[in-house]
């Protein structure tokens, strides 16, 4: 049965101060995070088993062709330079080549990157399909880190899809794993 209501456990955000609805349920701290299969840059199809027994950051964005969006892509990709066993996964609507683009002409060496292009449920089943709005059919901008054994250790959805996620926040909670 596929999912069509607006979710109640799902956090709330906003694009430029309007209020955004959201579809599907956000994932839980504590709780193991919803199977998933995208697609890479060589248009596999990649899933959350995939990176098993890996520590990872689901960077979650509308488009990298927005600067908020390729912030984001370029401060993880930084950070997880540093950190073992650990993954970055940008996750978006974007085509896998453009993003693969992207990161290319950006440098970006250190971050997976997955599209919803044959995986849209992703959107409903992670909490983070934008209802309405000029950005209709894509996802919001959210964080979730997950450990090895895909338990999510934390969230943030962040308030206004033009703001920048809490980087800080994110990395403490990839490091105390």
């Amino acid at each position: 049965m596929t999912k069509n209501t607006t979710s109640t456990t799902a956090p709330t955000t906003a694009l430029g101060g309007t209020p955004v609805k959201l579809y599907g349920d956000f994932p839980q701290v504590g709780k193991p995070a919803p199977s998933f299969s995208l697609v890479n840059k060589d248009l596999q199809n990649i899933t959350l088993g995939s990176y098993a027994g890996k520590r990872k950051v689901l960077n979650i964005v509308p488009s990298l062709d927005t600067p908020t969006c390729q912030a984001s892509a370029r401060r993880f990709n930084k950070e997880a330079s540093s950190l073992d066993n650990a993954v970055v996964i940008n996750i978006s609507a974007d085509l896998p080549f453009a993003m693969a683009r992207f990161c290319s002409s950006e440098g970006l060496n250190n971050v997976d990157n997955l599209s919803i292009m044959r995986g849209r449920e992703f959107m409903r089943d992670y909490g983070v399909k934008i209802a309405d709005g000029p950005l209709a059919g894509l996802t919001a901008r959210a964080v979730i880190v997950l450990d090895g054994n895909n338990v999510v250790r934390y969230t943030e959805m962040v308030s206004d899809i033009k703001n920048e996620p809490n980087y800080d926040a994110a990395l403490a909670a990839l490091k105390a794993i």
